[in-house]
């Protein structure tokens, strides 16, 4: 799959056909840092399970997005037979004919459609991935470039996503507000409080469906280069095929979260890092390949419309200090991010009122490099 910014070509990287890994999806120094296991209760590296549906839900929120930025979510309500159906969609629709898929393909400047992840056009190589984005509100008219006579296939896949997105929008509003009263507040003050009670309110979503395909040397390859989100947080669906892993430092190595069935990883973004004061930190992750089986993931990105502010909240900032970031939009952290990306430096360090560089974005950063 070529980068966005060569797909206005008619090229088009068949993964199935492929019997070796080109130069062109060949990434240098993926394997600096071990790789360990997520799934092991009881140890260090066991990725935080999280039961939102439990009593002190909210502690556990509070402490999983301090230490790792990321944890498995369970107890969350959305039947597994609903994520059954949208997994098999996912599916069904990578599996369309180059053609097909080619019809929607992204074109610089856009944000919705078919193509490689969208971060790839910072970087020379090529992932080892395919992927589709839409708006929830808008998928239906997105996805006419996919099925533009808007047949059975086409009903079923805009049926299945529009419940998957009234699903997990209402969890969104339960999870925030464990976010929130982690900081401290009470159900009452972020019903009462403008600026807590306008970001539920205005929440906005995107979903980003990934296809990895089976890759004939992971080891060369790359599904997802190591990045953080750039939004509050992020659900990710994942098949039962692991590949997400999370960086983690002393020492630095990378962690496989464990593929739970029914459960969603929960990431926390860049924008959320920034509204919670740097306390909730944004997580470095990114998506391994496997040899012998393919793998789907779903992302559902949460945050702010384009034209507020995001600064840290009162509640978050310690008595006596100023805010450690400064306030931005979500388009204007975007300019920030790709700025970073460009010259290797720490979006977040960029926004922050005492130039401090973040310890995990240089972590993250010198992974990357």
């Amino acid at each position: 799959m070529p980068t966005p910014s060569h797909l206005k070509s008619s090229l088009y990287f068949d993964f199935r056909a492929a019997r070796r890994v080109p130069e062109t999806h060949a990434w240098a120094g993926l394997h600096e840092h071990p790789v360990v296991d997520g799934g092991e209760e009881g140890t260090e590296d066991a990725v935080p399970v999280v039961d939102v549906g439990a009593a002190g839900a909210a502690a556990r929120v509070a402490r999983a997005a301090e230490t790792w930025g990321a944890f498995l979510m369970t107890g969350h309500g959305v039947p597994e037979t609903l994520l059954a159906r949208v997994e098999e969609r996912i599916a069904r629709m990578f599996a369309l004919p180059a053609a097909q898929k080619m019809r929607a393909v992204r074109a610089p400047g856009e944000a919705c459609g078919y193509g490689s992840p969208p971060i790839s056009s910072f970087f020379s190589k090529c992932m080892w991935s395919e992927g589709y984005t839409f708006s929830p509100v808008s998928l239906r008219s997105d996805l006419r470039r996919l099925w533009p006579k808007t047949g059975h296939d086409y009903r079923l896949f805009c049926d299945v996503m529009e419940e998957f997105h009234k699903e997990v929008r209402k969890l969104a509003d339960r999870l925030l507000e464990l976010f929130l009263r982690a900081l401290g507040l009470t159900g009452e003050q972020i019903a009462g409080v403008e600026a807590e009670r306008k970001i539920g309110e205005t929440m906005t979503a995107t979903m980003h469906l990934n296809w990895y395909p089976r890759c004939p040397d992971p080891q060369r390859a790359l599904g997802l280069i190591a990045h953080t989100d750039s939004g509050f947080f992020t659900f990710v669906l994942q098949s039962l095929v692991p590949g997400l892993q999370l960086f983690r430092r002393g020492p630095d190595r990378w962690v496989t979260v464990p593929a739970v069935p029914g459960a969603f990883v929960v990431n926390v973004g860049d924008l959320f890092h920034i509204l919670t004061n740097g306390r909730f930190h944004s997580v470095y992750h990114r998506a391994v390949v496997n040899r012998d089986r393919d793998r789907i993931s779903l992302g559902y990105f949460l945050g702010p419309p384009p034209h507020v502010k995001v600064a840290p909240l009162p509640e978050a900032v310690p008595h006596g200090r100023s805010p450690a970031y400064r306030a931005v939009t979500w388009p204007e952290y975007m300019a920030v991010r790709k700025k970073a990306f460009t010259t290797g430096g720490s979006a977040l360090n960029m926004v922050s009122t005492d130039a401090a560089i973040e310890p995990d974005d240089a972590a993250a950063a010198a992974a990357d490099a």
